[in-house]
C-alpha cells in the first residue's frame, strides 16, 4: 500500500511507522487514522515483527487534531475512528512504542498514552490545550488515565500547560527518559523478542479486564466530543485560527 501522510518501514524485529506530515505538524485527521490502521494491518501479519515503533520527525512527534480538516467538517465520526486507532493499540498482538524527539499535544498525547512503551528524549513535551478551544480530550482522556492516574490527567486538561519530558517520565506518561532512543529501543526489542509472541496479546487480554476502556467509554468520549465540536463558538474560534492564524485568547 502506498502511504501518503505515513512511512512504514520493515526492520529486524520490528514496523517503523513515522508520522510524515510535517507540514500540518504530523495533524490527525480521517486520512492518518486509515493509514495507521493500514499500517498496523501489516504489522499483525507479520510473525517475525513483534514490535511496532511509532515516530515523528523534525521535532515534532503530533500536534493532535488537524483543525484545517476539522474546521470544515463534522468530527463526531472523527471521534469514534480516533478511539477505536487508540483502543486498537491496547488490543494488538504486538508491542507498540511510542518513540518520542519533540512536540506532543492533543491527540498526540493520546498516542503516547495508549502506547505499551513510550520513550522521549528531554526536549521533548506533552500538552493538552483541548480547553483553549472550548474542548476536552475526550478520547484521549480514558487512555492518559488509566496510565497516568486520574488527577494528573484532570490537572493536564485543565492547566493546559505543556509537560516537560522531565515531569512526563515521573508521572509514567513516559517509561524511558533517554538521549540514545535507537539504543533503548534496540535494548527492548532484543528482550521482547526472546519472548514468546502470544504472551502480547494474551498481557493485553487480561489487563484489558483490570482496565477496560471498552464500549461505554467510547459512547461517552464521542457524545461529550460531537457536542462540544458542534458549538458555535467551539466552530467560531477554530475557523478563526484556520483561515486567520487567531488563536482563542486574541480578541
Amino acid at each position: 500500500m502506498a502511504f501518503t501522510t505515513i512511512t512504514a518501514a520493515p526492520e529486524p524485529g520490528l514496523l517503523r511507522i513515522t508520522l510524515n506530515r510535517p507540514g500540518q505538524r504530523n495533524g490527525i485527521d480521517d486520512v492518518v487514522i486509515g493509514e495507521l490502521h493500514a499500517a498496523l494491518d501489516i504489522a499483525e501479519r507479520d510473525v517475525e515483527r513483534p514490535v511496532v515503533v511509532l515516530c515523528g520527525r523534525d521535532g515534532v512527534f503530533s500536534d493532535g487534531m488537524n483543525f484545517e480538516a476539522a474546521a470544515d467538517n463534522d468530527a463526531s465520526d472523527g471521534g469514534a475512528a480516533f478511539f477505536d486507532l487508540l483502543r486498537r493499540f491496547t488490543t494488538l498482538p504486538r508491542v507498540v512504542v511510542a518513540q518520542v524527539d519533540g512536540k506532543v499535544a492533543g491527540g498526540g498525547v493520546g498516542l503516547v498514552a495508549a502506547s505499551d512503551f513510550a520513550h522521549a528524549t528531554e526536549r521533548s513535551t506533552f500538552a493538552l490545550p483541548e480547553a483553549l478551544w472550548g474542548l476536552l480530550p475526550c478520547c484521549v482522556l480514558p487512555f492518559l488515565v488509566r496510565r497516568i492516574g486520574f488527577q494528573k490527567a484532570y490537572t493536564a486538561t485543565l492547566s493546559t500547560q505543556a509537560m516537560s519530558a522531565v515531569e512526563a517520565h515521573r508521572v509514567h506518561l513516559v517509561d524511558e527518559l533517554t538521549e540514545r532512543p535507537e539504543t533503548a529501543l534496540r535494548q527492548l526489542v532484543f528482550r521482547l523478542t526472546r519472548l514468546d509472541p502470544a504472551v502480547f496479546g494474551d498481557a493485553k487480554r487480561y489487563f484489558r479486564g483490570l482496565t477496560d476502556v471498552g464500549e461505554d467509554a467510547k459512547a461517552r468520549a464521542v457524545a461529550e466530543f460531537s457536542r462540544l465540536m458542534s458549538s458555535p463558538a467551539v466552530r467560531e474560534r477554530i475557523s478563526a485560527f484556520v483561515h486567520q492564524g487567531r488563536y482563542p485568547w486574541e480578541r
